[in-house]
């Protein structure tokens, strides 16, 4: 779960990460009062969750409350990248002096933590990483010891911070680390991190990914932090249903059992589509090793749900899940779903009582079902009938 700005800045807080006073705002009216109270200088910010606010005109200084009322008025309902403000957040003004970048993030590939350090920040670092990759310091950080003091310091150094600097960012490397561990995150970035006119260290913008496992187990606190209004309605209806599911830009939906089948049918929709209009898979939906008719069925009401869906493509092999279960819950979902389903759905069955969940099938003989004997053969004919 990514967080807003301004979530960050209060998990920041929290943490006693230094940071600038802000107060969230849903009208003009609103960020006006926030802008009196605060004083001074402020900043109004867009809040959504992507970057390049500025540039599409989501970040903009205000010198009076009158001001503040402007920016808000301006910015809330602006769409950047497809996101629309909704709220603003207030954020007192700063005096930057110099702009440096932090961050610490989950490495899966190494089953390690990795920290991200650069003494030039303030831009997109994507490209730092790109045009001037010796410039972004890429540090691996044992799980089991952490950022402390030394191991900070060392980030700080291979980042290109000088002796002065150096101590006092790696006091803050180490709070935001301890956010990291402390909330159960898979990224904690900060971009800038600033030093101000009087020297001190500031978390400006910071960006933050809660893990959705640890929020499940050990921060239920964390649900409260969810924007459930800005949720994708079908990933919404998923979670809700327990399911596995990620919405992707495509045409025909995907569901197996298992990640690395399902992974691996992605590939070969993706490949079979190119030969077929450039059709691609539209989502990603694991049922898992164990799933019932009844998780079937929902998985199917989910991706039926789906408008740019135009075929549907079952790929299941066997094992714990039955191919017994999965046919019947294929006939109960399109019962279920009546006149609703118009949409074609290729099944390929394979492994524990195959032959029986076929002859389920085709007993039920619904017109939108077509069996296919292989993984290439499902994916080739629900692509062609995705493009027809």
């Amino acid at each position: 779960m990514d967080l807003y700005e301004y979530q960050a800045r209060d998990l920041f807080e929290k943490y006693e990460v230094p940071v600038l006073a802000g107060i969230i705002a849903d009208t003009p009216e609103e960020a006006k009062a926030a802008a009196e109270k605060l004083g001074g200088v402020v900043v109004v910010k867009a809040q959504v969750k992507t970057g390049g606010r500025g540039k599409a005109g989501g970040v903009k200084v205000a010198k009076t409350p009158d001001e503040a009322y402007e920016a808000a008025k301006a910015i809330l309902g602006l769409d950047i990248k497809g996101h629309v403000v909704k709220r603003v957040m207030v954020a007192a003004g700063a005096q930057i002096e110099k702009e440096f970048y932090f961050s610490v993030l989950l490495d899966r590939s190494n089953r390690s933590y990795l920290s991200l350090a650069s003494v030039e920040g303030g831009m997109e670092i994507e490209e730092l990483a790109v045009e001037r990759p010796d410039a972004l310091a890429k540090v691996e950080v044992n799980p089991l010891t952490g950022i402390d003091e030394a191991k900070a310091l060392e980030i700080a150094k291979a980042g290109g911070f000088d002796d002065e600097l150096a101590p006092k960012v790696a006091d803050v490397f180490v709070k935001l680390y301890n956010v990291y561990t402390g909330e159960g995150a898979t990224l904690v970035e900060v971009n800038p991190l600033i030093q101000d006119a009087s020297g001190a260290i500031i978390a400006l913008d910071g960006k933050v990914t809660l893990d959705d496992n640890a929020t499940e187990v050990r921060h239920p606190e964390h649900e409260e932090l969810e924007d459930k209004d800005a949720a994708d309605p079908l990933e919404a209806k998923a979670k809700a249903s327990g399911l596995n599911y990620v919405k992707l830009d495509g045409q025909v939906g995907i569901i197996g059992n298992g990640a690395g089948l399902v992974m691996s049918t992605l590939d070969v929709v993706a490949y079979a589509g190119e030969n077929h209009g450039g059709v691609k898979p539209a989502n990603f939906l694991d049922i898992g090793g164990g799933a019932s008719a009844t998780v079937m069925a929902a998985g199917l009401d989910v991706i039926l749900g789906d408008e740019q869906v135009k075929s549907v493509f079952v790929n299941v092999f066997g094992g714990i899940t039955s191919c017994v279960a999965v046919a019947e819950g294929i006939v109960k979902a399109l019962e279920i779903l009546g006149d609703t389903a118009t949409k074609p759905l290729v099944v390929r069955l394979d492994g524990n009582q195959v032959e029986e969940g076929r002859a389920i099938l085709a007993a039920a003989n619904n017109p939108l079902v077509t069996l296919a004997d292989t993984m290439d053969a499902g994916a080739d004919k629900a692509a062609e009938l995705a493009n027809a």
